[in-house]
């Protein structure tokens, strides 16, 4: 088994519940490992139980046996497709780009290309003695972040 064939054989299954792809392992000893996630809200265990049993039917162990975890991309997990990044426009998440630097932001645009996040940082602004928060909206090209996650406040 394959994540070519995965792919082909589920994403049609996994759109009609409104969801998405984020990735499939499928390791050397066939443990098969399915992410996904809702293109509007959470997935919920419902979710988890109907892709997992349409898999099962899918692919049957009697022919090809194997482990499969079928589970949610993490909120403590970087994104890795875009749909990620689009679903999160308008939400606060943390960037770390290339050269150390980590912004707690708002992204505000993405495509292939780039990331726009929009975020304050305490400068030293001409003709006053304190630093103030100056707003920033910097575009980054994809080759210059390292990573973008979900950022969780409590």
């Amino acid at each position: 088994m394959n994540v070519t064939e995965i792919r082909k054989v589920m994403e049609p299954e996994v759109e009609a519940r409104g969801c998405f792809i984020v990735e499939i392992t499928v390791s050397s000893d066939n443990d098969i490992e399915f992410v996904f996630e809702k293109e509007e809200g959470i997935v919920d265990m419902g979710d988890c139980v109907a892709l997992n049993d349409i898999f099962l039917d899918k692919f049957d162990r009697d022919i090809e046996d194997y482990a499969l975890t079928m589970t949610s991309a993490g909120l403590d997990q970087p994104f890795k497709v875009l749909k990620q990044y689009k679903k999160s426009i308008g939400e606060k998440v943390e960037a770390k780009i290339k050269g150390g630097k980590k912004l707690i932001a708002v992204l505000t645009d993405a495509d292939e290309e780039s990331i726009t996040l929009k975020y304050s940082v305490k400068e030293a602004v001409e003709g006053k003695k304190k630093k103030e928060l100056v707003e920033h909206i910097d575009t980054f090209p994809m080759s210059e972040v390292n990573s973008v996650r979900p950022y969780i406040e409590f």
